[in-house]
Parts: C-alpha cells; structure tokens; sequence
C-alpha cells in the first residue's frame, strides 16, 4: 500500500485495528499515536492522515486534504473489452490494469467463454472492487475505473460510439492471434482520442465475433507469435497503448 485508500464514509468513524489498512499501518509502516502517513479518498484527493487515537479495537485517524485534488486520468483514456477469464485471472487483471491507469474494464461474455465465470464470487461478494483498490494504492492514485461484468459482447460494442465513434478515425483495437494482420506494436494510435482494446477469452473469439469487430471498425492486431497468459496479454497491450500515447 503506497497509498492507503478510504471511501467516504470512512473518514468519519474510528478504524477498526482488524481492517486490513489498519494492520499495514500498525505493522508495516509501524504508525503509533501523532505519526501521519499517505491516504486518499477514492476518487477524491489525496491527503495525511494523523492517528489521533488508538485502542485494543480501534484507529481514530484525523485527514487533512491536499487542496488540488489527485490528477484525473488522461484524456485519451483507455477502455478494456475482456472476454471472461478465469476468476483468479480477472482478479490480476483488475488490480494490474487499474494500477496502470485505465479508465474503464467491461468483462463481456462471449461465446467461446465458460458462462460460469460471470457467477464467480469474485464479482458477487464484490471482492472485484477491493482488487481496484489494491491496484490504484500500489500506483498512488485514488481514481478507480469503471467495471462492468457479464453484458454480452454485442451490447457493450453497441453502447461504444459515444465513447470511441466508429470511424477510420477512432482507436478500436482487437487482439486475434490467428487474422490480424500487424503487430500492435505498428498499429497507429491517435494521441487525442480515446482507446477501446478487446482481448478475448481464453478460446479466442469466434468467427461472429471477428465479423462483429470488422463492422464496427476495430483494427486488428497481435502481439507477436509467442502463446500469451491473458493477464499478461492485458499488461503488455496496455503498456505498448500508454507509450504510443505519450504516458510511459
């Protein structure tokens, strides 16, 4: 934790010493009574918080608020299309990408996807959203990106064009390891305008699916011969995307 997050209604009320930050502050950054340490609101300011008090059950902390609140993310944000994975690969994927700083992650069901993954524990007891946290404190932010599981393919596609317009103009990108032309190392990426990349399921995606892309104008592309995991397919497509827009 690079920087300790809480929502809102934390900061009011006394931090109890079994909550997870709470056991990082006392053991890790070894914080006694009067020390400060790094925290953020999610998706508001970073700031100090003081340990103002401190018992057999609880943390009382005092934040204090940087006045310019944290950066917003970059204009040409990135949105992610993500066939289901496996729970344990959208648990990596879901810590790692927010860490990088997408903006935006809709896990989509497709048909060569296992249609179970969709009812996984990790998007029904919400595990998904404390994943995000734990991303956007190893990358000192407090910006959380949007999320949406279990939306067919079709409809999420469908309800792009206000975000990327699909045009020769936009930056729609899929990966395909078996009809794309070019690496995605070549493909061009227009600096001012914002990114949709598609990553499919393990099985890959369909011929209807591939059609699917096609008539909505995403570019093609892989990212070389080698056999990638999906959770490291999502980071080296995103870290080739952020230096093509200037962000590494």
């Amino acid at each position: 934790m690079n920087l300790i997050l809480f929502a809102p209604a934390e900061t009011t009320t006394p931090l109890p010493r079994t909550d997870l930050r709470a056991l990082h502050i006392l053991r890790v950054l070894r914080r006694r009574l009067g020390d400060t340490f790094d925290c953020g609101m999610i998706n508001g300011p970073r700031g100090k918080a003081t340990v103002t008090a401190l018992d057999a059950q609880t943390l009382t902390l005092a934040f204090a608020w940087e006045e310019s609140p944290a950066p917003a993310p970059a204009p040409a944000a990135i949105t992610l299309l993500l066939g289901l994975p496996r729970p344990q690969t959208a648990r990596d994927i879901l810590r790692d990408a927010t860490s990088l700083g997408v903006a935006a992650m809709h896990f989509v069901t497709t048909e060569k996807g296992d249609p179970n993954y969709a009812r996984s524990t990790l998007w029904s007891s919400g595990e998904w959203h404390r994943q995000l946290v734990i991303g956007a404190e190893q990358a000192f932010d407090t910006h959380l990106p949007v999320v949406t599981h279990g939306h067919p393919l079709v409809a999420v596609i469908a309800a792009l064009p206000a975000l990327a317009p699909a045009n020769a103009h936009s930056n729609r990108l899929v990966l395909d390891n078996y009809e794309s032309p070019a690496a995605l190392s070549v493909c061009h990426v227009l600096r001012d305008k914002p990114v949709v990349l598609a990553l499919g399921p393990e099985r890959g995606w369909s011929a209807a699916e591939r059609d699917l892309f096609r008539a909505h104008a995403f570019t093609f592309a892989h990212l070389g011969p080698r056999v990638l995991r999906t959770e490291t397919a999502v980071i080296a497509a995103v870290a080739l995307i952020r230096a093509k827009l200037g962000l590494l």
